[in-house]
């Protein structure tokens, strides 16, 4: 490890992480509450309350969450270059403390836009944006595109429901 280094961005969004706590006494455990979300779109048909119907949660919509809402953000967008742009401008928000007070960022939210693999200057794009805060990607779901939510989640998405506590 090297010492006298200014620590850059990602270490700031993602910080350090904390030594796992013991595991409460049974009656607790089954007490306790998973831990509730707020999604955020960063621009209009990210895909938010979307995924919000399939993995819980609050829809903030556009808007950052208020006071009674969960203060874990997952952000969301698409995967084209606008809506790459617009999670880096929400990024940068987080970084510079241009959010709401409390606010935590534990993750972006990535929807595909198309199916098929990205192109490469988009797939760099996103890389940059994993390199400075957790990414989970969600892939093109054409029953979602009609509405309907009720199937089974992609196989790809288990990171995510995992983290969202979503079951099902």
């Amino acid at each position: 490890m090297q010492t006298g280094m200014r620590p850059g961005p990602e270490s700031w969004i993602r910080g350090p992480v904390p030594a796992p706590e013991p595991a409460p006494p049974t009656e607790a455990r089954a007490s306790a509450t998973a831990r509730r979300f707020s999604w955020v779109a960063t621009h209009g048909g990210a895909g938010a309350t979307t995924l919000a119907a399939v993995y819980g949660g609050h829809d903030c919509g556009h808007a950052w969450p208020g006071p009674d809402d969960p203060s874990s953000v997952l952000l969301v967008a698409r995967t084209h270059a606008t809506g790459l742009e617009s999670a880096v401008r929400a990024v940068e928000a987080f970084r510079r403390g241009q959010t709401p007070p409390g606010l935590d960022l534990d993750a972006v939210v990535l929807v595909a836009d198309a199916p098929g693999r990205l192109p490469r200057p988009l797939a760099q794009r996103v890389r940059t944006i994993e390199s400075a805060v957790d990414v989970h990607r969600v892939p093109w779901v054409p029953a979602w595109r009609l509405g309907d939510v009720s199937g089974a989640r992609p196989r790809e998405t288990e990171a995510l429901a995992r983290l969202t506590g979503a079951v099902r």
